[in-house]
């Protein structure tokens, strides 16, 4: 029989994309679980089939009980299992012919995303422990915005404590809802804020922004940094023949390189000599598409370095994910891509937690986010407005007049860090 201190500590964890490998929003839970162990916090994890099972906590996987959020999932388990073969092909196609007509049916019916069904059978599976007695708190977490949708559903039927964990503006800044599903996440916000015990957002301005539309929300929203855990493997910096500039992770037409490069090309206009010292590597993807052009247009190719993904050495047993941190802490200075689009004013990328434990300093092109500013002139970095061009020219050549005078630091400014976020959380929820 499970005793009253352990019971009183055991926390539901209902997260959709729990342990999805490459997910942000995966990382952002999976990296506390160690240290909610470490607080006395006995996790249950209910989450999709998407991701591999974690054997270090009690983790049920439960399929969406829609037909679209069963294609959708199964999909993503038969692409792990097979690869894109021919099995996979055929049973996928067959699996979207057997489903099309219900799931043309939930969509007229709904108007929400697939992945709104995956909530049934959390809330269900929720409720049958919540009623054994031995759960002391429902924790949602995501981007998946169906575990904040189960959370609520148990708070109503059970009345249980729920904490939750909003990863992404669920109302884009200066948008009204323009169709059921975004309408559906208004509807969704407020159910948080009305109804949560603690709630709380990654950045100041996306807390701010569900205050102003929901006052009710009061004390019990707050803002946790997420942070990210010390890096795997730990290398010395040498500083070599040109100045390297690191890009890490993916790019679009939303996320474009192309500011950046334009700025460095009119930079290398006025001052040539820079070109034989110069490197921008760009690891994780290929360009996007308006970066490739300027890329070819600028005649940069001779700076412009695309590494694609990183990948597991056999020689080194290092891992990708261990060979991009290695290779963070070997650039001169990382560039971080913030973007432009109306959602950056609530928004920090992730990546810049893992390049404060790098110990390099960032250039950050960034838009309209004073805290995301903030956080990289704290850690000794260089910052310009992401539509200012003769301010990102100023940023590449301050950087790379440091690294000519030998004066780019090691940063020594301590990281942000998961263990920080799960303190903060854990004194949050125990005073709620």
């Amino acid at each position: 029989m499970t005793s009253p201190a352990k019971a009183k500590r055991r926390w539901l964890i209902v997260s959709y994309a729990y342990n999805v490998d490459g997910r942000a929003e995966s990382v952002t839970i999976t990296d506390k679980i160690p240290h909610l162990l470490a607080a006395g916090i006995d996790p249950v994890v209910l989450s999709s089939v998407m991701g591999l099972p974690d054997e270090s906590v009690e983790h049920r996987q439960l399929l969406p009980w829609g037909p679209a959020g069963i294609r959708f999932d199964l999909r993503h388990v038969l692409l792990r299992k097979w690869g894109r073969s021919l099995a996979y092909r055929i049973v996928t196609m067959l699996m979207s012919v057997l489903l099309a007509p219900f799931i043309l049916l939930e969509r007229l019916a709904s108007g929400v995303r697939s992945q709104w069904s995956w909530a049934l059978p959390a809330a269900f599976h929720g409720k049958r422990l919540i009623d054994k007695g031995d759960v002391e708190l429902v924790y949602t977490t995501g981007g998946v915005f169906s575990a904040h949708l189960a959370g609520y559903w148990l708070k109503r039927w059970t009345g249980c404590k729920w904490i939750a964990e909003i990863h992404d503006p669920l109302i884009l800044p200066g948008v009204a809802p323009r169709n059921r599903h975004e309408r559906f996440l208004a509807k969704l916000e407020g159910y948080v804020c009305r109804h949560a015990d603690l709630a709380w957002w990654f950045t100041d301005g996306a807390l701010a922004a569900a205050h102003r539309r929901h006052p009710e929300l009061g004390k019990r929203g707050i803002v946790v940094l997420p942070g990210a855990e010390p890096p795997l493997v730990r290398t010395e910096h040498v500083r070599g023949p040109h100045c390297v500039f690191g890009h890490f992770g993916s790019l679009s037409p939303t996320r474009s390189l192309a500011p950046a490069l334009r700025a460095l090309a009119a930079l290398l206009a006025l001052r040539p000599e820079l070109r034989e010292v110069v490197r921008l590597e760009i690891y994780g993807g290929s360009l996007d598409p308006e970066a490739a052009q300027v890329m070819q247009a600028l005649q940069l190719s001779e700076v412009i370095k695309p590494m694609g993904r990183l990948e597991f050495d056999p020689q080194t047993r290092l891992s990708g994910r261990a060979r991009v941190i290695q290779r963070m802490q070997q650039c001169d200075v990382l560039l971080l891509i913030h973007g432009e689009l109306s959602d950056c004013l609530e928004y920090i990328p992730s990546k810049l937690y893992d390049y404060f434990w790098s110990r390099r300093p960032v250039l950050a092109l960034t838009y309209a986010n004073p805290q995301l500013d903030a956080l990289v002139l704290e850690h000794d970095g260089f910052v310009a407005p992401s539509k200012d061009q003769p301010a990102i020219i100023a940023a590449f050549e301050a950087a790379i007049q440091r690294w000519r005078d030998n004066a780019l630091p090691e940063v020594t400014v301590p990281p942000v860090t998961v263990a920080d976020a799960v303190r903060q959380i854990v004194d949050a929820a125990n005073h709620a």
